[in-house]
């Protein structure tokens, strides 16, 4: 289930993990205030490989060592 970043006019910024199913807040449940949901700026991203291939970078070029 995702975290949803709110914005409550009294409280301040909070997260809640909610799943994507459920209605977004209206109201902060700490104060009962409205709230506004906030596009978030971090994404965490999670790489389930073995690793990555050459091209994922400019440099060094494949086959060539880093020192050359």
């Amino acid at each position: 289930m995702p975290n949803y970043d709110y914005r409550c006019e009294k409280c301040g910024r909070f997260t809640v993990h909610q799943s994507m199913k459920e209605k977004a807040l209206d109201t902060c449940p700490t104060c009962g205030s409205p709230v506004h949901r906030v596009i978030g700026k971090s994404v965490g991203v999670v790489y389930k490989c073995s690793g990555f291939y050459c091209t994922d970078s400019k440099s060094p070029p494949c086959g060539e060592a880093a020192n050359s």
